[in-house]
């Protein structure tokens, strides 16, 4: 999820971005030359995607910013130090700063990216001991935190100083884990292929689970049906016991796990996932949702369609929906709040837009009448898509796999190319309808003319014409010697152009039903063909990788492809484009006249080979379809960026067909539902009357009984009001005694303030004098200090001055003798000179003369040592040079005894290897006589079982008919017996419904005499008053009172009686309550089982009653503690009181100090004791009332318990 109702999810070679409620949808393209998305990731704050995949053979791993529009490619990741091997699985940090990568086992690695500055932080090799899943994610809270699973480990890496170390260490047998997710930073859930929830808690386990494989509600109820079958009758179905047995034979795995706020969502088995929420028990996360995949009803095999295997759970940011994908490329969302959450365990998925083809498309047409397109696909299905809406139509699947699709101009029917037969089929509403057959086998090419009036179908190297109007073979065009790989009409339908496998283009003139032109080139394996609007050039794509110009038979121009093979061709009808798909999945767009350099735009698309390309009337889309199962919708803009304009705007056809048989069960189903409303009104008219009458009583009680309550109240307001002026004089009086007391205190206070005071400013006083006089004693001292000072300094003074003195005389006697001594040793320094210069100069004669004496014999001796040194040298070489050439002679004898004996152990192997090879030839040579028989025995047996197997051959034919006439009849009497299963059905209904009527018309006969007979009985006792009355005919007032007692007696009777006779609805009132007492006997039944769903509730509660009054008699028990402590504290605040009392007495303060301190620190401490646990006390007290209420007001779910348990739960309470 990119936002709440944004779905990214991988298609063709790139990704696609689908908005839930606008349907728009976004294209993020794929590198130049991918083979498709192998991983994705979102990070956590939705604003980047990482994307997985192979480009030109070397896996990629590139980061797209999804904020920018469109979606910009920031950075591509490439390691030079690591194996090129693509990434399976990807995972962004909580900050997103950084990305994890992991490799698939077994030479699996785990790599760690700084994604912004492209730099490989740390890498880790993870060992394994198979192939298969491996997933990587980050800790929720931790950037440095990394887990991996797969098969056989679960590793949880910490990131630090540039390596990733292992945390955890495996213990017990290793496990194939499938999937995990984060419950939280500490929490790993990981599933594996035996269906075992695993729940690590840092790295260690902490709880595990399995879950069992799930059967689907629907199996669940064919089960019991079946089972109750077989219990009344005694033949069992074997095939039927085998399906069962397969399925419990299978084992669930859990495929796909993902975490949300409540717990976590799983898939256990194919088709379901199952939501665990967190429990406080033994069990840490409980079952509590079943979500299923919905059968397909249009599939040709609906159980499977929901049994699908999901590889991927995902849930948007708010949680409010749950997207899954499966292993057919199927999407399918929940809403996770919704009302049968709650309601019902079993839920099921719906589509998140449409259901989408899961293998490669085959076919792919248009029309002329309708915006929409007709594909047929390997997965056995023909789907019609709507490209101006994006929306799909109409689809079926069908038990053969569908080869080719063309759709009749109108929209309103298609032809398919099955692998048994060709059908035409008429597009209904909301369903296909298979309007005629034809016995064309595995047709691969088929196709409508301009006109809507013919058809042509490839029947092996034919070309079979049709009239779409009589369905009569009008024409065969026959040429072809390899398979036709494509066909195309000219605008007029005139002419007909088609190519085959052995590199022929063939043009058909269908007037004469002769070959025009033609042009072979049988290097080339032609794949697909476009005709111009002139019907003048033919463009052909095949497999030497050039498109081809071909127009007059002959090849015009050829367009190399630079590398990649072209598997389809369009032109648009102006003439001006021509677009290309290729092998690898892109789409060319080049101009018309085809240029011979690379002058064309080359667009990223698919993740497979293109099959199909169409462009619509118009010129304004581009249809491609391809192996990878996706669809593309192209708009086609000219070069300055606008939409192509079209000369006229085209209208499109709003026709639909129907059955006849649809439109009558429509029209009943509308004139039941009709009937139904109508009932309906009038039940709740009187359920409205019943309610009045029910609300009006209730107002009465309600009305007396406010008033009885206003009443109480006014007279217990007067009450209070009593109370509240007495309660007023008291606290008058009160306080005017406060108040008198107060002025009291205050004048008592002021009056000791004021002595106190007094006392104070006395003791100033007499501080101030004493002060004065130490000032005054302080400054006597200091003179006298200061006088004695002086004259010590004098004193001094005076005595150095004398020694100074002294000491100048005695400084100058030494100067003078000084002067004389250096005068006398200059005179004896020049005399030692003179000597010494002399004595010099003889010693030096003497030395240069000994100098040149020696210098001449070091010469002589130099070179007498340069002799000897290099006589000495070449000795030396020369013994080196022996010794060299002895260790070499002793190496070659040592060489040469090895040869020697090595050459005769060779010698005798080849005198016994001669002996054997002579042994072999010779049996070789017996064996192979032998062999010589046998063959031309062989050869005889040969002559005779050809001719046997013949003879089969002709045999199986007769027997493969006999077969076929077989298979049709059962076909046939299969659809009798659902006929006849259909009519008996219904008949048993007609029959029931009779039933009913008749015992409705008995009731109705009999109330009928009833009332005959009241009238009867009525008319006599009328007649007999009347005679009565006659006899006071002479009188006329007893005559009038008498009619008025008739009047009063008879005229009110006669009426409810003639009320009663016109009543004509009442019978059906009396059918409409008798059904309105059925729906609230079934309710009541649906009540009672409610019932014990309240019971179990109100165990639960009472349960949780109990629990609470053991807490509270716990409390209370600490509560006696903690007054014992309390009393315990007292006391020794008391004693430790009295030791100070003690220790005051002593004289040291010393001693004092520290108990003084001890003393105030516990008396504080017991203090703050106490007070803690009176708070303690007093919120628990609180926490016991807020509970006992919340039990004593809460509602339960669907009713309120009986009065006996209520009264219990407010004892309870009350103790």
């Amino acid at each position: 999820f990119v936002e709440d109702q944004v779905v990214l999810h991988a298609a063709g070679t790139g990704c696609l971005r689908l908005h839930l409620e606008q349907k728009w949808h976004k294209f993020i393209p794929g590198t130049e030359k991918s083979r498709g998305v192998q991983a994705l990731a979102v990070s956590p704050n939705r604003r980047y995607l990482a994307v997985s995949e192979t480009v030109a053979e070397q896996p990629s791993l590139t980061v797209y910013e999804l904020s920018s529009v469109p979606a910009r490619r920031r950075r591509t990741l490439t390691s030079a130090e690591l194996p090129a091997r693509e990434a399976v699985s990807l995972a962004f940090s909580p900050d997103c700063r950084y990305l994890a990568a992991a490799t698939a086992p077994p030479e699996g690695h785990l790599t760690y990216w700084l994604w912004e500055k492209q730099r490989l932080m740390a890498a880790v090799r993870v060992e394994a001991p198979g192939s298969g899943i491996c997933q990587v994610s980050f800790s929720p809270q931790d950037n440095a935190q990394v887990c991996i699973t797969g098969n056989g480990f679960f590793k949880l890496f910490k990131y630090s100083e540039g390596t990733l170390k292992q945390v955890n260490l495996q213990k017990g047998e290793p496990q194939n884990y499938l999937c995990h997710a984060w419950l939280s930073k500490e929490e790993v859930i990981c599933g594996t292929d035996t269906g075992k929830l695993i729940l690590f808690e840092t790295g260690e386990l902490h709880w595990e689970t399995s879950v069992e494989y799930k059967k689907t509600p629907r199996e669940l109820e064919e089960d019991a049906t079946t089972e109750d079958y077989e219990s009344s009758s005694d033949v069992s179905c074997g095939l039927a016991s085998e399906d069962n047995g397969s399925q419990q034979d299978s084992l669930p795995q859990i495929s796909a796990v993902a975490a949300y706020s409540k717990g976590f969502a799983c898939s256990s088995s194919p088709g379901v996932v199952l939501l665990f929420e967190k429990t406080k028990g033994k069990e840490v996360y409980k079952e509590s949702q079943e979500i299923w995949l919905p059968r397909d009803l249009f599939s040709s095999e609906p159980k499977q369609s929901g049994r699908q295997d999901i590889i991927c759970i995902c849930f948007s940011p708010s949680e409010e929906m749950m997207v899954v994908n499966t292993n057919k490329n199927q999407l399918y969302m929940f809403t996770m709040f919704s009302t049968d959450l709650m309601k019902e365990k079993a839920a099921y998925f719906a589509y998140l837009n449409f259901p989408l083809h899961s293998a490669s498309i085959t076919g792919l047409d248009i029309c002329i009448w309708k915006p929409i397109l007709a594909t047929c696909s390997l997965d056995r299905s023909v789907r019609i898509w709507n490209y101006k809406t994006n929306t799909l139509e109409l689809y079926k699947e069908y038990r053969e796999e569908a080869y080719t699709v063309s759709l009749h101009p109108t929209g309103l029917f298609c032809l398919v190319g099955f692998s048994d037969k060709l059908r035409f089929i008429s597009l209904l509403y909301e369903d296909m309808h298979v309007f005629k057959e034809f016995a064309v086998r595995k047709c691969r090419e088929c196709s409508f003319s301009n006109g809507g009036h013919l058809f042509a179908a490839v029947n092996g190297n034919v070309i079979q014409i049709y009239s779409s109007i009589t369905f009569e073979n009008i024409n065969n065009l026959k040429g072809h010697s390899g398979k036709i790989h494509a066909v195309k009409w000219s605008a007029d339908d005139t002419k007909f152009v088609s190519c085959d496998t052995h590199g022929a283009v063939y043009e058909w003139n269908l007037l004469t039903g002769k070959r025009e032109s033609e042009c072979v080139l049988k290097s080339c394996i032609y794949s697909s063909i476009a005709l111009s609007s002139d019907a003048k050039i033919i463009f052909a794509v095949g497999s030497d990788q050039t498109l081809k110009e071909i127009s007059e038979s002959s090849i015009q121009h050829e367009v190399p492809a630079f590398g990649v093979v072209y598997t389809a061709v369009a032109v648009s009808h102006s003439g001006h484009m021509v677009f290309v798909g290729t092998s690898l999945g892109t789409i060319r767009a080049m101009k018309y006249p085809l240029p011979l350099t690379k002058d064309f735009n080359e667009y990223q698309a698919h993740a497979g080979a293109v099959t199909k390309m169409s462009v619509t009337n118009d010129d304004l889309f581009l249809l491609t379809a391809s192996e990878d199962g996706s669809i593309f919708i192209w708009k086609v803009y000219d070069k300055g960026g606008g939409i192509l304009k079209w000369e006229k705007e085209v209208e499109y056809a709003e026709e639909v067909l129907i059955m006849r048989s649809d439109i009558e069960e429509k029209s009943q189903a509308m004139l039941d539902l009709q009937i139904r409303v109508k009932e309906l009104q009038t039940e709740n008219d009187y359920q409205l009357r019943l309610k009045d009458m029910y609300c009006d009583e209730k107002i009465k009680e309600l009305e007396e009984n406010f008033t009885q309550e206003i009443g109480s109240l006014k007279t217990k307001h007067q009450i209070l009001q009593a109370e509240k002026e007495k309660q007023e004089l008291q606290h008058q009086f009160q306080l005017s005694e406060l108040m008198n007391k107060q002025a009291r205190e205050v004048q008592q206070l002021e009056s000791d303030s004021n002595q106190k005071l007094l006392m104070e400013n006395e003791k100033y006083q007499e501080l101030q004098m004493k002060s004065q006089r130490m000032q005054e004693e302080y400054e006597k001292q200091l003179h006298n200090l200061e006088e004695s000072k002086s004259r010590a300094v004098k004193e001094l003074t005076e005595y150095y001055e004398e020694k100074l003195n002294e000491k100048s005389v005695l400084l100058e006697e030494a100067k003078e003798d000084m002067r004389q001594q250096l005068q006398a040793h200059e005179e004896i320094k020049k005399q030692i000179e003179e000597d010494e210069d002399r004595e010099i100069l003889e010693i030096k004669i003497k030395y240069e003369r000994q100098l040149l004496e020696e210098k001449e014999s070091n010469l002589q001796l130099k070179g007498e040592t340069g002799v000897m040194n290099k006589r000495l040298n070449s000795l030396q070489k020369e013994l080196k040079e022996r010794h060299r050439d002895i260790e070499e002679m002793r190496l070659e004898q040592q060489k040469l005894q090895g040869i020697i004996k090595s050459l005769e152990k060779d010698t005798l192997a080849l005198k016994t290897e001669i002996q054997e090879r002579a042994d072999t030839i010779q049996d070789k040579e017996k064996h192979i006589y032998d062999l010589k028989k046998k063959n031309q025995e062989l050869e005889k047996f040969k002559f005779v079982l050809d001719y046997r197997v013949e003879e089969f051959k002709k045999q199986i034919e007769s027997r493969e008919n006999d077969i076929k006439t077989m298979k049709e009849q059962i076909c046939e009497m299969e659809g009798e017996l659902e006929r006849f299963h259909k009519e008996s059905t219904q008949l048993k209904l007609n029959i029931t419904q009779l039933q009913q009527k008749l015992k409705a018309t008995d009731r109705e006969m009999h109330r009928e005499r009833q009332k005959k007979q009241n009238m009867e009985a009525l008319i006599k006792r009328f007649k007999t008053d009347l005679h009565n009355c006659v006899g006071f005919i002479q009188d006329s007032k007893k005559m009038k009172d008498r009619i008025r007692e008739l009047y009063t007696k008879y005229v009110q009777q006669s009426d409810t009686v003639e009320t009663a006779a016109l009543d004509t609805d009442l019978q059906q009132e009396y059918m409409r309550q008798r059904e309105y007492l059925e729906r609230n006997l079934a309710a009541l039944k649906k009540k009672v089982k409610d019932q014990e769903v309240h019971q179990a509730a109100y165990m639960r509660i009472v349960q949780e009653n109990v629990s609470l009054i053991k807490e509270i008699n716990d409390l209370r028990q600490e509560l006696k503690v903690a007054h014992t402590q309390v009393h315990d504290l007292r006391s020794t605040l008391r004693l430790t009181k009295k030791k100070q009392a003690i220790q005051d007495t002593a004289p040291s303060s010393e001693l004092l100090s520290s108990p003084a301190v001890l003393r105030l620190n516990a008396e504080k401490e017991s203090e703050k004791i106490i007070e803690m646990q009176q708070l303690e006390i007093q919120y628990l007290r609180d926490q016991i009332q807020e509970k006992g209420q919340v039990l004593a007001v809460q509602p339960l779910s669907g009713g309120n318990l009986p009065k006996l348990n209520l009264e219990r739960s407010h004892k309870t309470q009350q103790q």
